[in-house]
């Protein structure tokens, strides 16, 4: 297995960007491992608010599953975005995931990026990330994990510009939501893009949730999940004791793959 930390210059960041690939080109040829026998797939994996793109390596066992799984997996950075495009140049995080670094893989890594073979994932502001651009993407993306999502897109418009929330402060949510009493109702709002998809008659990501149920974010997740149920899209909603941690997310993601290869 290769891990490779590579640097390239983004058209739709308008700077170097920065990922991790975890390229299972080495894998022992067991016969017994039906992974092993067909070329792999490819799994986008975003990283929380504050975080990097070594998370994932350092915080799960994303190396080891990758191997077992034949997986290739790209884990970008992209600072405390939100995974979403901005006005400012420089600040379009959902085309770079959605567009740009699929398509850099590609020619790069020779990898599948059609929408069959294609997946994405994240966990917190990365599950937020995952779900929001699985779904303006949903012709490059046929599968969406989604781990403890901050999902706090109804939050904002009842925000209080002198103090934020715990997280981060007003100016902040509004430099990467725009105007957040119109939020829930614009584009950033996954929601908005899934009915959006719907109305199109286009295809729909499958998706897989979890979340703990100490978890702060659990009830915005449970939310969602009753707003899938509404709008009748089949998915998949964990929940079990837990917190926002690594040891949650860690104990999902094999499912979550799993899942994905349609083994469970």
């Amino acid at each position: 297995m290769s891990l490779i930390h590579t640097e390239f210059y983004s058209k739709t960041l308008a700077g170097q960007s920065h990922f991790y690939a975890v390229l299972p080109n080495d894998a022992p040829p067991f016969p017994e491992n039906p992974n092993l026998q067909r070329p792999p797939k490819t799994l986008i994996l975003l990283h929380g608010y504050s975080g990097c793109e070594s998370d994932w390596i350092t915080g799960s066992s994303i190396r080891e599953l990758a191997l077992t799984y034949n997986l290739a997996v790209l884990m970008p950075a992209a600072g405390n975005s939100f995974y979403l495009n901005r006005e400012a140049t420089g600040e379009r995080y959902a085309d770079f995931v959605g567009q740009e670094l699929p398509e850099f893989a590609e020619k790069t890594f020779g990898l599948d990026i059609s929408r069959e073979n294609t997946w994405i994932g994240g966990l917190s502001m990365g599950g937020f990330g995952a779900l929001h651009t699985g779904l303006q993407f949903a012709d490059r993306f046929s599968k969406i994990m989604a781990l403890s999502s901050a999902l706090i897109i109804h939050e904002l418009p009842n925000m209080d510009p002198k103090q934020g929330n715990p997280m981060a402060n007003y100016a902040y949510y509004n430099h990467v939501f725009g105007d957040l009493k119109t939020a829930p109702e614009r584009s950033c709002n996954p929601e908005v893009l899934l009915r959006q998809l719907q109305e199109a008659g286009k295809p729909i990501p499958d998706i897989f949730m979890a979340c703990g149920t100490e978890d702060f974010l659990y009830e915005p997740n449970c939310a969602f999940h009753r707003f899938l149920e509404e709008c009748h899209v089949p998915h998949v909603y964990r929940t079990a004791p837990g917190v926002h941690n690594w040891k949650f997310w860690e104990a999902n993601l094999e499912p979550a793959i799993r899942w994905m290869l349609g083994m469970e």
